[in-house]
């Protein structure tokens, strides 16, 4: 196989990796359940911070971009089989529009090449972490403004139940993630 077909398996590849992670988001948000001020708790932020881990920041937000554009454009990807400009207007479009950031910030933290163990989880763990406080001040700030609250009620509806629940996405996320990433690197030499 001469280089120039091997970049383009190495590109046909990434895009398929895109491809499958924009799906996997789509689907895991659908797995839904409904919270306080009708902000449901879904698993595609967990799908987000896992497109991060696995394909790395640059990968893991273009599927992300991908996603957002799809339900955007009308695509009902989006929770409740949803889809078009008007969801991302609603008082939740703020989650919506910080995923990239999100999948962007898990990414850097797999992203780094550190020996030691322990600091190689910290990383990953702040950058999770990150990505996550991206997502809620985002969404807590657009349904203030959407739903004209004050920052203690758009905290106590947009963040405060969710944060458990957050923590444990980060967690499972970043076991899981390092996991596949790990398997997919020995399997077929996925360049994270």
């Amino acid at each position: 196989m001469d280089l120039k077909t091997r970049k383009f398996n190495l590109k046909l590849r990434d895009m398929c990796f895109v491809a499958i992670f924009t799906a996997v988001t789509a689907v895991l948000a659908q797995v839904s359940i409904p919270m306080p001020l009708g902000v449901p708790l879904t698993l595609q932020t967990f799908a987000v911070l896992l497109a991060g881990i696995v394909l790395g920041a640059k990968k893991g937000a273009l599927a992300v971009v991908i996603y957002v554009l799809l339900g955007a454009l009308g695509v009902p990807v989006f929770t409740g089989f949803q889809g078009g400009f008007a969801v991302i207007l609603r008082h939740t479009g703020g989650f919506i529009l910080s995923f990239p950031l999100m999948a962007l910030c898990a990414g850097i933290g797999a992203d780094l090449r550190i020996k030691n163990i322990w600091l190689k989880n910290a990383v990953l763990a702040s950058g999770l972490i990150a990505g996550t406080a991206i997502n809620f001040i985002c969404g807590m700030f657009w349904g203030k403004f959407v739903l004209d609250l004050s920052v203690m009620n758009a905290f106590m509806g947009f963040v405060m139940p969710f944060i458990l629940t957050s923590v444990l996405q980060i967690i499972f996320a970043g076991a899981f993630g390092v996991s596949v990433k790990r398997i997919l690197k020995k399997v077929i030499h996925l360049d994270g």
